[in-house]
């Protein structure tokens, strides 16, 4: 952490030239923001998987930029010293580059973003060129694209030949060049990820890629156990809150069946006489 305690992308430079990993998680709401601050979070996304985790869309092409900017303006608020970007959803990217670039200025002015994060195909570097010359850093997303996927066996991983890996190489050199100040790569081999790494000089977080990438994101529902659906291979689920919320609430089902509940610890009680005639209470 810098002395000052705001991580901005100068700190990520940093840890990445000195070999330091860093964490990054998604976040859609408050309360999970102020625990990922509190548990030393480098980074959030404000992710448009919230379309699948939240609103239970099979694909994140129907992930609503308005939502995304008020829930995005919530983790803010929850967690104000971490660097925090924001995901371009499918309808700015579909609106062509005036409307990323609309998009991309929300994210900062109103949501308080320090980037957007933009998934690119190679047709797609006006994208980033554009959003950096609006003055909106841009995370350049390569490998599997989620918003190209539109069932949900659609999720496989990419990059996995040389020829392909050269591809992914070349790619990511132009999106740097383009303006890109982070590179991330999702569901590629780890030996796609060294080559990347090797070929450029900025930041490249991984979101299943393997152990050569400077830092890694997962969806944090998938982390916590808390998703309704199995998690992917990479994910290591380090809780089951799922399981522990499905438990408390058929407790407590259970006990306004059984009248357990309310007991005489949840109820109001009525004014006592004296307090009412000395006026205290």
């Amino acid at each position: 952490m810098p002395d000052s305690g705001r991580i901005d992308l100068n700190t990520l430079r940093q840890m990445k030239a000195a070999g330091r990993k860093f964490a990054m998680l998604t976040a859609y709401d408050y309360p999970t923001a102020v625990a990922a601050a509190a548990a030393g979070v480098h980074a959030l996304l404000i992710g448009d998987s919230m379309g699948t985790v939240l609103l239970g869309h099979p694909t994140t092409r129907k992930t609503p930029l308005s939502l995304m900017l008020i829930l995005g303006e919530a983790v803010r608020r929850g967690a104000p010293n971490v660097f925090l970007s924001g995901d371009l959803p499918y309808e700015s990217i579909r609106g062509g580059p005036a409307a990323a670039v609309e998009a991309a200025l929300r994210f900062k002015h109103e949501a308080g973003c320090d980037a957007v994060k933009i998934e690119v195909a190679p047709e797609d570097e006006v994208f980033v060129r554009q959003v950096t010359q609006a003055g909106v850093d841009t995370i350049a997303h390569l490998g599997l694209r989620p918003q190209q996927v539109t069932s949900p066996d659609g999720y496989r991983p990419q990059a996995r030949d040389p020829l392909a890996i050269a591809e992914l190489v070349e790619l990511a050199r132009r999106m740097v060049d383009a303006g890109a100040v982070m590179i991330l790569l999702e569901a590629v081999p780890n030996e796609a990820s060294e080559a990347v790494v090797a070929a450029v000089d900025v930041p490249v977080i991984g979101c299943g890629a393997g152990p050569a990438c400077d830092g890694h994101v997962l969806v944090t529902q998938d982390m916590l156990g808390l998703g309704c659906t199995r998690p992917p291979r990479f994910v290591p689920v380090h809780a089951r809150l799922g399981e522990q919320m499905v438990a408390a609430m058929r407790r407590y089902v259970e006990d306004v069946i059984s009248g357990r509940y309310p007991g005489p610890e949840h109820v109001y009680r009525m004014r006592s006489p004296v307090a009412d005639a000395t006026g205290q209470g």
